[in-house]
């Protein structure tokens, strides 16, 4: 395949990552941003979750810049667990119009449904209970569950709560979760802010803050962890979602955590609290681009901020 068949008419990606020039192409866009090594390139086809849209009986992904939904019923970007069932849901009857948040689970393929219908209709139950998933949720009520949906980080099996946060790739959790634990190595007492279901908080016998998932129930945007409560810590790991950690990264800024490994998925919001930490005396000792987010404009990005304590 040298290119894919719905680029440029989908609007799901940015770079056609079937293109002999994809790399180049996309690894452009971090001129001038300070990177020290990588980037980390992830396979295409290991995409294990995407939301599609529906509406008037179309399903797919939009268009680029608009509304109009391209029919997809295989996508190249996905695992093929994903697009075996694809066709089967896209002619499922949904009612409304919505999302469809498909993630190949380590036991099946868990189906969530986002609708403007509040209910959903009594023959998309049907329909979906002859079709081989896992679990169906219609926002957020369920609709059928033959089993609780898992997901495994390093040697940790969890459940997956309908909806939640998840890396996109397997490979790029692995990448990302080894580059954190090897750049942890040392610390006493670790915090994983923004912890989701703990793909770094097992591995890193951390403490564990989100407002899902796995251990401590905290919204860290209205609640950041104070400089009080870090000083049990020496090295905090965030990985907040694309708004970034700017309440949080006050609060380290005046702490006195000699490592702060950030991940983000959002280099804008990324820029604007590097900008705060080292204000607050810590120094980018690396940085490292994962094309975690294959095709899209998206880098994943990994770094490392020290501070002087001494």
């Amino acid at each position: 395949m040298k290119t894919c068949p719905f680029f440029g008419k989908c609007g799901g990606c940015k770079y056609d990552f079937a293109a002999a020039d994809y790399r180049p192409t996309k690894a452009g866009v971090l001129r001038g941003m300070g990177v020290t090594g990588g980037p980390i390139w992830v396979a295409p086809g290991e995409r294990r979750r995407a939301e599609f849209c529906f509406a008037g009986g179309m399903f797919g992904f939009f268009a680029p810049g608009s509304k109009d939904i391209v029919p997809i019923t295989h996508c190249p970007g996905m695992v093929d667990g994903i697009n075996a069932v694809l066709s089967d849901i896209a002619a499922l009857p949904m009612a409304g119009a919505g999302g469809a948040l498909v993630t190949q689970c380590d036991n099946g393929i868990d189906l969530a449904i986002t609708s403007d219908v509040s209910y959903f209709p009594a023959d998309f139950k049907k329909a979906v209970e002859k079709l081989p998933l896992v679990r169906v949720t219609w926002n957020g009520s369920v609709v059928i569950e033959r089993a609780v949906p898992t997901v495994t980080f390093g040697d940790r099996v969890v459940p997956y709560p309908a909806g939640a946060f998840l890396q996109p790739g397997v490979s790029g959790a692995d990448a990302l979760r080894d580059l954190v634990v090897s750049r942890a190595a040392g610390a006493k007492k670790v915090a994983d802010l923004f912890c989701g279901l703990g793909n770094f908080t097992f591995a890193l016998n951390a403490d564990g803050y989100d407002v899902v998932g796995t251990g401590t129930r905290r919204d860290l945007f209205r609640h950041p962890l104070m400089a009080c409560h870090l000083r049990h810590y020496d090295c905090v790991v965030l990985d907040p979602p694309r708004a970034g950690a700017m309440a949080q990264c006050r609060e380290l800024s005046r702490s006195n955590v000699a490592r702060v490994i950030y991940v983000s998925c959002n280099p804008i919001t990324f820029m604007r609290d590097r900008k705060i930490l080292e204000h607050g005396g810590y120094r980018k000792v690396e940085m490292i681009p994962v094309d975690q987010f294959v095709g899209s404009a998206h880098w994943e990005i990994f770094a490392v901020f020290d501070k002087d304590i001494s």
